[in-house]
This record gives C-alpha cells, structure tokens and sequence, in this order.
C-alpha cells in the first residue's frame, strides 16, 4: 500500500510501499479515503513519545483517519464490512498511522460510524482537535454569558472551541490575525484581538492600531475579567498573563503545558494544564453536531497524500488540513 514514511525520529517524512495491515483479533481494517494532520503528527516524528510507548519503523504517522471498514477480526460485533467509520488512532506500538491507504485498529478504541450526512473529509478533520475542544469545555463547564478567551483561535482546536462556546451561549473573544477577524466571526466569535488590535464585532472603530499585548487588549473591552481561558499556543510568560485576566472562581487551561498550576490554584482559578482523554462517545457527540448542522468542519486545505511532507509540521494553520487518500 502506499505511505508516507520517516526513517528514525526527526527524520523527514517520504513515500514508501508498505505492507498492507490484516485485522487481527479485536480490531478491523479500514481502508482510509482522508486523514487529518495534527500539530501532535510532527511531535511524534520528532521523538515526543519516545520513551513512553514502543515505535514501529519505517514509521507511519497519522492519528486522525475516515475510510470504508474492509476486514473484521475475530470478535468484533460491533462494526461490519463496508460501514463509514472515523477514529483517532493512537495505540502502541505507534508507527501504523493514517496517512496511509490502510490501518487496522481495536473495535473498541476512538472509533465511531459516520452518518450519511457527514463525508469522510469533513470526518477526518474532527477527531484529535475536536475530541481537544469538546472535552476542554467540558472540562471548564462553560455556560451561556460567560466570557471565554480564546488564544490560538485559527488552528483547529481553536476552531472548535469558538464554535462550541458560542453553542452554549458565551460571549467568546478570540485571538487571530487580522486577516482571519471576519471568519472568527463567522464561527460565532464576539470579540476578536488581531495580536495588538482590537476589533469589536459592533463597533469597527475600536480597531484602531496598537501595540498591546492580547491581555492589555482584553483588558480595555472586557475590563472586569474573563471567566474561562483556553490558551492553546502561549509560552509560559505570555499563558500568565493571559491566566492573569481570569476573576476568581473562573478556570484557565493550557494545552501545551505552560500552566503554572499552582499559582492559578493560590488564585482561586481552576485548570491548568490540559491532556485530552476523550474517545469514542466524544467522536459521536461531534459528529452530531456535524451533522445537525451546529458544528462547521474548519477545513483549509486537501492535498492528495503524496503531499503530505509538505504539511506535516507547517506554521500557521487556519483550521484543518485533510490529506486526501
């Protein structure tokens, strides 16, 4: 089958034959149409989980996949020959990713069935960075008239997160560039700080230029404090003092690990450094919101797979890639 490949960590991703995966016991195979690319596909090729998983090489990346079930094992009741299915796909040993024409993977993992109405690209773009933002929300509890900032809000856990904290009725202020202001607002964003402007969705004139930090920003249109931060890109220095415009009571949380708990907890905010443990309940739960037509699939851009070494690892994303297979 073809793949893309890298040799040893750090190495640069290329195409390569590899054998085609049989269903073992347990598991199914799934002949892959799309497969979406994470930030956390260049961490892995870098060595990120060295050391705490065993790696398979040459080593297929990929976590996030949608295709056509072509094989069952052995016990597997649950899925059948020729369903739509889109998972995450992230068991040991890791090398036996998506970006691939085919993967096998447990029945019982972050797997679930696509509804008629949701193709396998748009599929293929929710697991990893959707599952994130569902379960950051649930995390925060977020509620209707909450204010809830949201730093790195063009990628596509940003993305999501917009979008579903405008569900719940929050007033939702996000960061993006300034040429990225009218589609953060499209996805029900309130506010949006253009990284030293400020742009007020009923007020335009409030964009005039400046030099300020997101936090002084938010400090002159909001300046009674934030409830919740979802801070998605920050370093630790910048994530304080964004954290520092949450009031007591509210909750901060950083997804790459730049979060001083135990100052925010001395402060009375909750949170803290987030790792995403959701599966396939989660996965189903967006795609019905996907399908209903409350959820929009942030998609930037669909090379074919041979491509992938281009995108895998790139800067600046705004919502998804999907490689398409």
């Amino acid at each position: 089958m073809r793949a893309i490949v890298v040799r040893e960590f750090g190495g640069r991703p290329e195409p390569a034959d590899m054998p085609t995966p049989e269903a073992g016991p347990g598991q199914v195979q799934i002949q892959l149409e799309a497969a979406g690319v994470n930030p956390l596909d260049q961490r892995i090729i870098d060595g990120f989980l060295d050391g705490q998983l065993p790696h398979d090489f040459p080593l297929i990346p990929g976590t996030d996949g949608a295709g056509t079930i072509t094989a069952v094992g052995a016990g597997v009741n649950d899925f059948e020959i020729g369903e739509r299915v889109v998972g995450k796909f992230l068991t040991p040993p890791v090398g036996h990713g998506t970006f691939a024409e085919y993967i096998v993977a447990p029945h019982d993992g972050a797997l679930a069935k696509l509804p008629d109405e949701v193709t396998a690209i748009r599929a293929a773009a929710l697991p990893t960075a959707g599952i994130t933002a569902l379960d950051l929300m649930h995390a925060a509890g977020v509620t209707r008239d909450q204010k809830v900032l949201v730093v790195g809000a063009s990628g596509g856990v940003g993305s999501y997160l917009v979008q579903l904290a405008a569900l719940v009725g929050a007033h939702v202020i996000a960061t993006a560039r300034p040429d990225d202001t009218d589609r953060m607002i499209r996805l029900g964003a309130t506010e949006v700080v253009n990284y030293g402007r400020i742009t007020v969705t009923d007020s335009p004139t409030h964009a005039e230029g400046s030099e300020l930090s997101v936090a002084d920003s938010v400090r002159i249109t909001d300046p009674g404090g934030i409830d919740v931060l979802f801070d998605l890109v920050s370093p630790p220095p910048v994530f304080a003092d964004n954290a520092s415009l949450v009031k007591p009571g509210g909750s901060a949380y950083s997804t790459i690990w730049s979060a001083d708990e135990a100052e925010l907890q001395a402060r009375g905010v909750h949170g803290g450094n987030f790792q995403s443990h959701g599966g396939a309940a989660e996965l189903r739960e967006l795609l019905r919101l996907v399908g209903d037509g409350d959820l929009m699939v942030p998609i930037s851009a669909m090379p074919p797979l041979a491509e992938a070494p281009e995108v895998i690892g790139a800067p600046g994303a705004r919502g998804k890639i999907v490689l398409v297979i």
